[in-house]
């Protein structure tokens, strides 16, 4: 065991004394943590010393901001809560845009940072390595909560409230730092045996609920917007019985993609970016909107203009009403929906054989919408694109997950992609780049770690040329654990999405083209086998990376439009 002196970070003699690292690790373990990622970092050595004599699996990313992406990703992949350890400073501060993706969406996280030596705090400029005047301070805009642990006495029940913050609707990542010295000072408390955290309860109120319901007895039009916080509450089974018993269409958000079954006869399906499904969802006379702000691509960039009242259920408060007013019901997506379903089905307030859209068929107006739809993009000179995502689709097994970066083939998986028995992720939360991969990567080793029942824990990735040079030193950690991950990378040259709004905008692009490398020899380089393939092979091509061994990466050189914006048509 090497320890270090607090003050001078130097080398000791070793000693098998526990100390504040242990108490962490061990707090992890009894809350049902499996795997931690990071990067090791001077300040913070006693975390992963105290690894050593653990069951942790540690995941070594090679940038920060990666490792908070593969946290998220494993989250998001197996519905248990990501572990991230820090070092203090630059370390800490690199890790910030991938937690603001989490934050933004609502991922559960843990986030344990190092801090200089105590005596050093306070702002005073010792002149101390990675130092800083408030590190807790920059990680306020995307962390739940921040919290200074200043005695290893208070490690285990910081962190035991960390986690329960973190899973307790709305869920998000909760910041814990702890100062070199409390880390490798010798301890006198024993070790952690159990740790219990449960979320908060987060159940709507009653009359919030009774009120709802009467609004629905007498809607003739509902509808339903499903975002990510439908996904978020497990509330997918509640749903689906809400939207049978009021024959009411049903559109899911990009977050919420997989929410409601894709074929249903009142699925729209997530076609949220157009006209045809903004007029639909104008029309219904109530509108419930479950997990949702309605922002930006929900509102269809703020054109959508309701002419019903709202029902808007969402675990962060601040989201009620913050576009629209309507009745604002504070719950848990799965708590609100399962309340909702109940009362619907005691009051027999559904009345469903009535409802009519101007005396036409709910099923029948969902079925007319999504053929303008599809009428529109047959239209505008998309056949490239549509079989594109339609040979990935067809590609993909039904249950794999797959993880999308910002990047024109994400935007039209937005609309389009089908999750069938797998999970859709994107990081339209923050909308950083170089989410996919490093997510990804994230994903499966939570597969692997967990335990995929019938099934591998194989995912795909999906980024552009553009964002993929974000998390391409990921290539090192996909291939030192051997992670099952299939990286897709669509290459046009530049970030394609900036160019082709420039051009619609100002007539010509600036600064959106890139030099990029050799992608198919640049992994190779570092022991992951990848090909490159024209765009009308990539089905089969992925179907060969999906049967095999390790990551692998495969090469698409090809320019992808985007559909036209419905939003500014006049």
């Amino acid at each position: 065991m090497i320890d270090f002196d607090p003050g001078t970070a130097a080398p000791t003699k070793g000693t098998n004394q526990r100390n504040g690292g242990d108490l962490v690790v061990e707090t992890l373990e009894a809350l049902g943590a499996k795997t931690v990622f990071g990067i090791p970092g001077q300040h913070a050595l006693g975390l992963f010393d105290a690894m050593g004599r653990g069951n942790l699996h540690f995941v070594s990313s090679r940038v920060e901001n990666n490792s908070a992406f593969a946290a998220d990703g494993y989250s998001r992949a197996t519905g248990e809560v990501g572990v991230l350890f820090l070092s203090t400073g630059p370390g800490a501060l690199t890790s910030l845009a991938g937690l603001q993706e989490a934050y933004a969406t609502g991922v559960p996280m843990v986030v344990v940072a190092s801090q200089i030596p105590l005596d050093g705090l306070g702002a005073r400029r010792k002149g101390m390595l990675h130092q800083l005047d408030d590190q807790k301070a920059s990680a306020a805009n995307v962390t739940k909560s921040q919290r200074l642990i200043q005695h290893a006495s208070g490690i285990p029940s910081a962190i035991q409230d960390a986690w329960t913050e973190a899973i307790s609707s709305p869920q998000g990542p909760v910041w814990i730092e702890i100062p070199q010295n409390v880390l490798l000072d010798p301890i006198m408390v024993p070790p952690v045996e159990d740790a219990l955290a449960e979320a908060f309860d987060n159940p709507p109120r009653v009359e919030l609920v009774r009120e709802a319901v009467k609004w629905l007895s007498t809607a003739e039009r509902p509808a339903i917007i499903a975002g990510g916080g439908t996904r978020r509450g497990r509330a997918e089974k509640s749903l689906l019985s809400i939207a049978e018993q009021l024959r009411a269409p049903v559109i899911c958000t990009p977050g919420g993609n997989g929410a409601f079954p894709w074929t249903h006869e009142l699925s729209l399906q997530s076609w949220i970016e157009d006209r045809y499904m903004t007029d639909v969802l104008e029309d219904a006379d109530v509108l419930i909107v479950i997990g949702s702000s309605l922002g930006e691509v929900t509102s269809n960039y703020f054109t959508f203009e309701p002419r019903g009242r709202i029902i808007q259920i969402d675990a962060e408060p601040r989201v009620l009403e913050s576009n629209r007013p309507g009745l604002g019901i504070r719950a848990d997506a799965g708590q609100a929906l399962a309340a909702l379903d109940e009362a619907l089905k005691a009051a027999g307030a559904a009345n469903a054989t009535t409802r009519s859209w101007h005396g036409t068929a709910p099923e029948d107006v969902v079925k007319d919408s999504l053929a303008k739809v599809k009428a529109r993009l047959e239209s505008q000179d998309l056949a490239k694109e549509l079989k594109f995502m339609s040979d990935i689709r067809e590609a993909v097994p039904g249950d794999m997950q797959t993880f999308w970066d910002m990047t024109i083939s994400a935007y039209w998986g937005w609309s389009c992609w089908d999750a069938r028995q797998g999970q859709f992720h994107s990081a339209q939360g923050a909308g950083g780049l170089g989410y996919g991969f490093p997510a990804a990567i994230g994903g499966a080793v939570g597969l692997e770690t967990t335990g995929k029942p019938g099934g591998s824990a194989r995912v795909l990735a999906v980024s552009g040329d553009g964002s993929s040079m974000y998390s391409i030193s990921e290539l090192a950690t996909a291939k030192q654990h051997n992670v099952p991950v299939t990286w897709l990378i669509v290459d046009d040259g530049g970030y394609g999405i900036l160019r082709e709004y420039m051009v619609g905008a100002f007539g010509q692009a600036t600064a959106t083209e890139l030099a990029r490398p050799d992608f198919v020899k640049l992994a190779e380089a570092f022991g992951v086998p990848a090909r490159r393939v024209a765009p009308e092979d990539v089905g089969d091509a992925l179907k060969a990376s999906f049967a095999a061994d390790g990551p692998n990466v495969v090469v698409v050189e090809t320019l992808l439009k985007m559909f036209g914006p419905t939003h500014l048509d006049d």
